[in-house]
C-alpha cells in the first residue's frame, strides 16, 4: 500500500520510460483505469477516449494503466500497447507503461487507490477495467466496478468538474 496522503504525491512511467509526476494535475479530477488489450471489456477504451476528448478542457484527466495480472490479457510490451490502443481506439489520453495492481510489485498509484476506496470484500482489484475517479483534492476516491460503462460516470464527472470552478 501507499504512503503518500494525495495522488497528487506520486508518479508513473510512460511508455517512453519517463517518469510522470502526478502533481502536474493536482487541482484536476483524475480517472485512473487499469487496462488490457484482449479482455472483454476492452471495448470500453471508446468511452474513456470519449470522455477524455470531451472533457479534458475542463480538466479531466484520463489515465490508463496497462495491467497483465488477469488472465494474462495485455500480453504484450508498452510500444504493442500504446500502438494497440491509438491505432484500434484512437486513444490519445496518457498511458503508463505495464504494472501490477495488486500483490507485494503493485504500483503505488494503485496501493493508494485501493487504500482510499476499499473493493467489495477486499481492497484488491478484481479485474480489468476497475476505474477510479480521483476527486481534484487528490484524495477523495470513487471506485467502479469493471462492468461500468465509463460513459455512465459522467453525471459522477460533472459534479467533480462543477465542484472545481465553484
Amino acid at each position: 500500500m501507499s504512503d503518500a496522503e494525495t495522488l497528487f504525491d506520486l508518479s508513473y512511467t510512460n511508455p517512453a520510460g519517463e517518469k510522470v509526476a502526478l502533481e502536474q494535475y493536482a487541482g484536476r479530477p483524475v480517472l485512473v483505469v487499469n487496462t488490457a488489450s484482449k479482455c472483454g471489456f476492452t471495448p470500453q477504451y471508446e468511452a474513456l477516449q470519449s470522455l477524455h476528448s470531451e472533457y479534458a478542457d475542463r480538466g479531466l484527466v484520463v489515465l490508463g494503466f496497462p495491467c497483465d495480472q488477469f488472465a494474462n490479457q495485455e500480453p504484450g510490451d508498452d510500444a504493442d500497447i500504446e500502438q494497440f490502443c491509438t491505432v484500434n481506439y484512437g486513444v490519445t489520453f496518457p498511458l503508463s507503461t505495464k504494472v501490477e495492481v495488486n500483490g507485494k510489485q503493485a504500483d503505488p498509484v494503485f496501493g493508494f487507490l485501493r487504500k482510499r476506496a476499499g473493493g467489495l470484500l477486499s481492497s484488491a482489484v478484481k479485474w480489468n477495467f476497475t476505474k477510479f475517479l480521483v476527486a481534484s483534492d487528490g484524495t477523495t476516491v470513487t471506485r467502479y466496478a469493471p462492468k461500468t460503462d465509463p460513459a455512465t460516470m459522467r453525471d459522477d464527472i460533472e459534479a467533480l468538474l462543477a465542484s472545481r470552478t465553484s
